[in-house]
């Protein structure tokens, strides 16, 4: 993990650290190995985007990847987020299209193909969203540490989705290289992001 990147995994742990207890045991094993790298965070997956077409992770190799895992119905931290994912982009400018944004729902049951075709769309065009089976969400999202479960809700939903909110970035090989915790500013993701591609520019160069 890069040591910019790093720094923003503190300031999760932090936040995590204050939030709540957890409701069950398992979010907080996925917290611990997510931010101590004692266990292996992320990996190739293939799901299914808007148009039905299969999409891997591999297929955007070359392009820094920012990966979110969040819900259309979600009603505040998914919108803040992709919104600073989104901008962010946007002010990098010419460079900004070296990154590729994806959005993985967390609830299929409801996040139809169309429904997050739109529902990204709106944060940033380039968005991929992407869903599949309940089975194949639950694979990827434990494969990068995760947390997040149904929720009873009263009224017309029924339920809602508890979840961790970080924004996950992938450099160029396809590899996991550190989190952003939610409500990182667009301004700051910037930031970070310029590093980002300055080094992995170098790294091209050494090869």
């Amino acid at each position: 993990m890069r040591p910019l990147l790093a720094a923003c995994a503190v300031l999760a742990a932090f936040a995590a650290a204050s939030a709540e207890p957890p409701r069950r045991e398992g979010a907080a094993k996925l917290m611990q190995e997510l931010m101590t790298g004692k266990a292996a965070v992320g990996g190739d997956f293939t799901l299914t985007d808007a148009r039905g077409r299969r999409v891997s992770l591999k297929d955007f190799r070359g392009k820094l990847v920012l990966l979110y895992f969040g819900f259309a119905t979600c009603p505040d931290v998914c919108p803040t987020d992709l919104q600073a994912i989104g901008r962010a982009i946007r002010a990098l400018g010419p460079a900004g299209d070296r990154i590729q944004p994806v959005f993985v729902t967390l609830d299929p049951a409801r996040d139809t193909r169309e429904v997050i075709g739109a529902y990204a769309a709106a944060f940033h065009p380039r968005f991929v969203a992407l869903t599949g089976s309940e089975a194949a969400i639950r694979r990827v999202a434990d494969a990068y540490k995760v947390f997040y479960e149904k929720v009873p809700l009263p009224g017309v939903l029924g339920y809602t989705i508890d979840h961790a909110a970080f924004t996950y970035v992938i450099d160029t090989h396809g590899r996991y290289v550190g989190i952003y915790p939610p409500g990182t500013p667009a301004d700051r993701m910037e930031s970070l992001l310029r590093e980002e591609l300055e080094s992995s520019i170098g790294d091209t160069a050494r090869k």
